[in-house]
């Protein structure tokens, strides 16, 4: 079988020095600059967006910008983990960055949706490869017991994103003009600066050894349909709330989605080792609870946190900005979580509690958020809001640490970014599913609302006030009272800030109603996240690098495969390969009861 050498960037040679803290730390201000930029871009632009369509003249067509992003983000995700593993992490990252920074240039030049969904699409391809390579390549970097506290850092800025999105979107699209361009432009325009730092910072501090590769066919079949599976799937979990659930073209989506999908699986088995997302991955119990409490996570997460700034904005009338600074204690919580769980993972290697404890936490935090009315006082909401970002903290990173951890270094890659995959996929999943709980049942809780607040004298005051009557703001609410109105929408909220505070009060209620239902199921989703990482395997964490196992794996097969001493005896080059592979395999294969580390890694241990 050829052998090759890929130059992953300058070095050369087969050493490799551990890069000292102040080296590490460099680097990762290159990746979180790429990982800030992605998180940054799922808030700053939804803030911006209504600004966006009527500018562009296309309104309704927004769904689609938000799509299209979606779509490359999460299909290329595993992608990047696997061509990574084969052929290096660096030139990836690089191209992700380079994706990203001009598909952002390009959407700052749009001058229709249809233009800004196509470039969209091309930062999307850019952002799949930004978060989970970032994390592959602290992995190469860092021994596991050492990467708890360095993964700290993506967290916070995972953290510090959501926060700032709202607020700098806010700001954006709030401005006319800046420098002479349109406000809602340097929402895009704002990543290029930041993305070029990226990319000079990694290209002169990330220096890793060659990677020796055994030739692998690509998977283009696998990768074909992967798209062909998912792409109707993420399109209908977008639209269908606008669709219908059950219409033709909904279920036209179900129907192309569940081929490919079977057909994914079906070429994945036949690819084997060079499949986008090796099955054999699946017979690791840690790998395949990790992939379960991801999609749970990812489901609960977000799609319980899509309901909150609605709230905020909605029931509590504040503007998205407002809304963003609200949610300061959630970050806070993140930080903390990952803070406590990085540092106390590095001192006593252990992990799997931090998971069992952060879902715990979450599911409370759900509960919390379930009592939320028109008038739960802000200090409350701060003090939920770190609840569920604790639980949050302590759950995300030891998950993909696990994960990491638990699979052979050669497959690392693909490893992280599956874990990561699984949980987007889960988020897709919640947001569709909560937004569409979420205004499904706020008609009937607002009708509820105003039929109990009709018997009461405040409103009917409202109802005999002349001047009541003749604002404009008013005649939603008027008209369902007297039978004379359309029925009430609020794809425009606007409406409520101009309303007569007596009859806003139960269309605040009724809609407040539904977002602690939705926050509720979320709550007790995350039960099945509790479940799943108590199940989650704790094994021995791995006291060498990526880089250093798999030197150590590649030395391994180099003395398998030399010349036997004793003449008239010996194997074949090759099949002393092919068995070295195999018996680095089997030492590599943990038991979910855990095993000892494999012998070579006992020497690296002593060395070090």
């Amino acid at each position: 079988m050829q052998q090759q050498h890929t130059e992953a960037d300058e070095q050369t040679g087969p050493t490799f020095t551990a890069p000292t803290h102040r080296e590490i730390v460099t680097i990762l201000g290159g990746l979180m600059i790429g990982m800030f930029l992605a998180a940054l871009d799922q808030t700053i632009v939804a803030t911006s967006m209504r600004t966006i369509g009527d500018d562009l003249n296309g309104l309704s067509l927004q769904a689609w910008v938000t799509t299209a992003y979606l779509l490359t983000a999460t299909i290329s995700t595993p992608l990047y983990g696997k061509l990574s593993d084969i052929y290096g992490r660096k030139p990836f990252y690089l191209l992700a960055i380079s994706l990203f920074v001009v598909g952002s240039l390009l959407s700052g030049t749009a001058d229709s949706m249809y233009q800004l969904a196509v470039y969209r699409g091309i930062q999307g391809l850019g952002a799949g490869g930004l978060m989970s390579l970032a994390i592959t390549i602290l992995g190469d970097l860092v021994p596991p017991r050492e990467r708890a506290r360095y993964q700290a850092y993506f967290l916070a800025v995972f953290g510090t994103s959501s926060v700032l999105g709202p607020v700098i979107g806010g700001f954006f699209s709030g401005a006319d003009q800046i420098a002479g361009i349109a406000g809602w432009r340097w929402v895009f325009l704002v990543n290029v600066p930041l993305g070029l730092i990226g990319l000079v910072v990694i290209t002169r501090v990330l220096h890793l050894p060659p990677l020796r590769r055994i030739e692998h066919r690509i998977d283009w079949p696998g990768a074909l349909a992967l798209v062909v599976g998912l792409v109707p799937l993420l399109v209908v979990a977008e639209q269908g709330r606008l669709w219908g659930w059950t219409s033709p073209r909904a279920l036209t989506c179900y129907a192309i989605g569940l081929v490919g999908l079977v057909a994914f699986g079906l070429l994945e088995r036949r690819a084997g080792a060079d499949a986008i997302l090796p099955l054999r991955m699946f017979a690791n119990r840690t790998f395949s609870v990790g992939a379960a409490a991801n999609t749970v996570i990812g489901l609960a997460m977000f799609g319980g946190l899509a309901v909150l700034p609605l709230y905020l904005q909605i029931v509590r009338g504040q503007t998205p900005t407002e809304a963003g600074l609200t949610l300061i204690p959630f970050t806070l919580g993140i930080m903390g979580g990952s803070v406590i769980a990085g540092q106390l993972t590095s001192r006593t290697g252990r992990y799997k509690v931090f998971p069992v404890v952060g879902t715990v936490l979450m599911v409370v935090g759900g509960l919390l958020f379930s009592t939320l009315g028109v008038t739960t006082p802000l200090g409350l909401l701060f003090a939920y809001s770190i609840v569920f970002g604790l639980g949050l903290g302590l759950t995300m990173q030891p998950l993909v640490l696990a994960v990491q951890n638990a699979v052979p270094v050669r497959d690392m890659g693909v490893a992280t970014s599956s874990s990561l995959f699984f949980r987007q996929m889960g988020g897709t999943l919640g947001t569709a599913v909560f937004l569409s709980i979420l205004f499904s049942t706020v008609g009937t809780n607002i009708g509820d609302a105003i039929e109990r607040a009709a018997r009461t004298p405040a409103f009917q005051a409202a109802l005999a006030d002349p001047k009541v009557a003749a604002d404009p703001d008013n005649a939603p609410v008027l008209g369902l009272v007297q039978g004379t109105g359309g029925g009430l929408s609020l794809d425009d909220s606007s409406f409520l800030s101009g309303m007569d505070p007596r009859l806003a009060t139960p269309l605040l209620e009724g809609f407040a109603q539904s977002v602690d239902l939705v926050l509720l199921i979320s709550g007790l989703m995350m039960l099945a996240g509790v479940v799943l990482t108590l199940l989650m395997p704790e094994l021995p964490l791995r006291n060498v690098s990526g880089i250093e196992g798999r030197l150590a794996d590649e030395a391994a097969i180099d003395a398998a495969a030399a010349p036997a001493p004793v003449p008239g005896v010996g194997v074949t080059p090759v099949g002393a390969v092919q068995a070295a592979t195999a018996d680095l395999d089997a030492t590599r294969r943990v038991s979910d009861a855990g095993t000892e580390s494999p012998p070579h890694q006992k020497r690296h241990r002593d060395d070090r």
